[in-house]
C-alpha cells in the first residue's frame, strides 16, 4: 500500500478508533463500507472540491466593479488551495510533481483550444497567457490531484494491466487527436475501441475498509468521466468558461463531452502510472500459513516510514 501522509495517518488513526468498533458482518458492515468509501472518495477530491467551491461563489458574490479582476482572483485563490495543500502535508513532494505535469499538459491544450474556439473564457485580468487565464490549467490539475491521491487511499492494485510501453503510446494518440481533429479526420472513436480493447481485461482492486472490491478498469474510467462531466456543468454555469452554444445562455454542456473526458482519462491515468507504478493485487496467503488479519495489516501497513 503506498505511504498516506502525517495529517492522514493521523486522521486514519482517529478514525480507526471508532470504526474499529463496527460489526464485521452484516447489513451495518456494509453501510460501514459505503460510509467509508464516501468519504475517501471526497478526501481524494478535496482539491477540485475546494477549486469548484471558489468558482461559485465567485459566479455568486464576487462583485462585479472590484479592482481585481475575477479571473486573476481565480488564479491567486487556485495558487493559495495548491500551497495550502502541500504545506499542510495533504499532498506529497511527488504528488505535486504529478499534478504541475498535468497542468502544463493542460495549460498546452487549453490554449489551442482556445485559438481554434472550442470554448472561451472572459477576455480579463492579467493573469493569463494569450485568451487562457492561468488557473485554467489548476483545472487539469485538479484531475491530476485526484488520480495520485485516489491511488493510495484504495490502495489501489491492476490485475492483468497492459504493458506500459502500449498504454503510453495510445495516450500520446488520444492527446495529439485533441489537436489534430481540427484539421484531419477525428480518429476518437478508433482510439475508443482501441482503450477497450488495451484495458478491457485489466481488473481494479481497491480497498475500502475491511474488505476488498474488485471492478473493471474501463468501467472506472466512464464512472470517473461522467462526475468530471458533472462537474464541468457547474464549472461553465458559473461562467469559468463557455462553449460556443452557452454564450448566449447556460445549458447542460452534451453528453457527447463523455467521449473526450474518458479519452482524458486515458492520458491522466498513464501520467501517474508512470509515477506509481501499477501493482499486480496481493496474493493470498499459500497453504497452512494463516492469513494475517485485514485490520492489523493495514495498521502495520500505515505505520510512519512504510509504504501504504
Amino acid at each position: 500500500m503506498r505511504s498516506f501522509t502525517s495529517v492522514e495517518l493521523l486522521i486514519d488513526e482517529r478514525a480507526h478508533r471508532f470504526l474499529d468498533k463496527a460489526p464485521a458482518g452484516g447489513a451495518r458492515s456494509r453501510l460501514t463500507e459505503f460510509v467509508v468509501f464516501g468519504l475517501k472518495q471526497g478526501w481524494a477530491c478535496i482539491f477540485g472540491a475546494a477549486l469548484l467551491a471558489v468558482l461559485l461563489a465567485a459566479r455568486l458574490w464576487y462583485p462585479d466593479d472590484a479592482g481585481l479582476a475575477r479571473n486573476d482572483f481565480l488564479t491567486l485563490a487556485a495558487v493559495v488551495i495548491q500551497i495550502l495543500m502541500f504545506a499542510t502535508r495533504l499532498e506529497t513532494l511527488r504528488e505535486l510533481r504529478v499534478i504541475v505535469l498535468f497542468h502544463l499538459v493542460g495549460t498546452v491544450m487549453e490554449l489551442f483550444k482556445t485559438d481554434v474556439g472550442s470554448w472561451s473564457y472572459e477576455a480579463e485580468g492579467v493573469l493569463r497567457i494569450g485568451a487562457v487565464p492561468l488557473f485554467s490549467g489548476f483545472m487539469y490539475a485538479a484531475v491530476g490531484s485526484y488520480m495520485v491521491r485516489v491511488y493510495r487511499l484504495f490502495d489501489l492494485r491492476f490485475a492483468r494491466y497492459p504493458r506500459r510501453w502500449v498504454t503510453a503510446i495510445v495516450a500520446a494518440a488520444v492527446y495529439a487527436n485533441f489537436f489534430t481533429h481540427h484539421y484531419l479526420v477525428d480518429a476518437r472513436w478508433v482510439l475508443l475501441a482501441a482503450v477497450v480493447i488495451i484495458y478491457g481485461r485489466c481488473v481494479m482492486h481497491f480497498r475500502v475498509f475491511r474488505r476488498k472490491f474488485r471492478m473493471p478498469l474501463v468501467l472506472a474510467f466512464l464512472l470517473v468521466a461522467l462526475f468530471i462531466w458533472i462537474a464541468e456543468n457547474i464549472a461553465t454555469w458559473s461562467g469559468a468558461w463557455l462553449y460556443p452554444n452557452q454564450v448566449d445562455g447556460w445549458h447542460m454542456v452534451s453528453p457527447d463531452k463523455l467521449v473526450s473526458w474518458f479519452l482524458l482519462m486515458i492520458i491522466s491515468v498513464v501520467l501517474v502510472a508512470w509515477v506509481y507504478k501499477p501493482l499486480p493485487p496481493e496474493e493470498p496467503a499459500g497453504p497452512g500459513v494463516p492469513e494475517e488479519p485485514e485490520e492489523a495489516g493495514l495498521r502495520r501497513r500505515m505505520q510512519p516510514g512504510r509504504n501504504l
